[in-house]
């Protein structure tokens, strides 16, 4: 019977359009902050008028393409950038026929978290932060692109690449020195009056393993790091690390001569219980201990 035909028939159109449909992917972009919404209600297309509102019905379509077993990335909108675009490209931004092509350029070319039915307050704090992890990349890439003289940090050959290669083996050094343990370091480098700060996840299961880093922001941490190291910058880094059975540990080291140098216990919890925008104390954690930082022998290459 005509209604029982799911091949071809106008009856089963539906069916199979649905069946196609969990084949393709899609992709939300989402105004996450209050200012970033306000700048698209001057667009007369732009169908909201209430930020909290429209977050709600937006996890409401993740949640329902989620249900139909639809893959789904979700990306930031940026109203600047999309009015860039929108010029570079010469489309009307006023049209959601736009709106759509930036977000495909975005999921193409930026941080995409996918979804898997988080709320969205989970949600919009990790898209948040991949954002800034890709921004800071990016912003210390193109300075290591331009670098030259390393300012005498013993470089070699003065390029970013050696910054970069240096930097690595700054990290690895970092985690021969601190042993097994779960591994949380955060880098800080101002470069040109720019704060650049890039934070990586690593654990070293046993003496002399290798360590398991978490991707990209191992990526970003070198590069931030190379950075302090290509232009001569200070810079420091710090580490945590979390044992079964024992209070975590906070070590640290500045960037000094193209090298972490040790800081010394007081440095270390001066530099872990400050704020580093306003100068402030910041009361010490309960059941952390602050040691000093361990040396780094440089390798054969690194010597200098």
């Amino acid at each position: 019977m005509a209604h029982t035909d799911k091949g071809g028939t106008h009856c089963g159109k539906p069916t199979a359009i649905r069946a196609l449909r969990r084949e393709v992917p899609s992709v939300v972009a989402l105004l996450a902050a209050e200012d970033d919404f306000a700048a698209m209600r001057a667009y007369t297309s732009f169908a909201f008028d209430d930020h909290p509102r429209y977050l709600r019905r937006m996890e409401a379509l993740l949640r329902a393409l989620t249900s139909q077993g639809v893959h789904t990335t979700v990306a930031l909108f940026d109203p600047v950038a999309y009015e860039e675009y929108c010029a570079h490209t010469r489309l009307d931004p006023d049209t959601p026929a736009s709106r759509s092509r930036y977000t495909a350029e975005v999921a193409s070319t930026g941080a995409t978290v996918v979804y898997e039915g988080q709320p969205i307050d989970q949600l919009l704090p990790r898209l948040i932060a991949l954002a800034e992890e890709r921004a800071t990349w990016e912003y210390a890439s193109a300075v290591l692109a331009r670098a030259g003289d390393c300012g005498g940090c013993g470089c070699g050959d003065g390029t970013g690449r050696a910054a970069f290669d240096r930097a690595a083996a700054a990290l690895r050094a970092v985690l021969d020195a601190a042993g097994p343990g779960l591994h949380h370091l955060v880098c800080s480098v101002p470069v040109d009056g720019t704060p650049l700060a890039a934070a990586v996840h690593a654990t070293v299961r046993r003496p002399a393993a290798p360590p398991t880093l978490a991707e990209p922001g191992a990526l970003v941490f070198r590069t931030v790091l190379a950075c302090g190291i290509a232009t001569g910058s200070p810079g420091g880094i710090v580490l945590r690390t979390s044992l079964p059975g024992a209070p975590d540990t906070v070590r640290g080291w500045a960037l000094r001569d193209g090298w972490p140098r040790p800081l010394s216990e007081a440095e270390v919890f001066t530099a872990y219980c400050t704020d580093a925008r306003t100068g402030e104390p910041i009361p010490p954690e309960h059941g952390v201990e602050y040691r000093a930082g361990l040396p780094l022998p440089r390798s054969e290459g690194e010597a200098g």
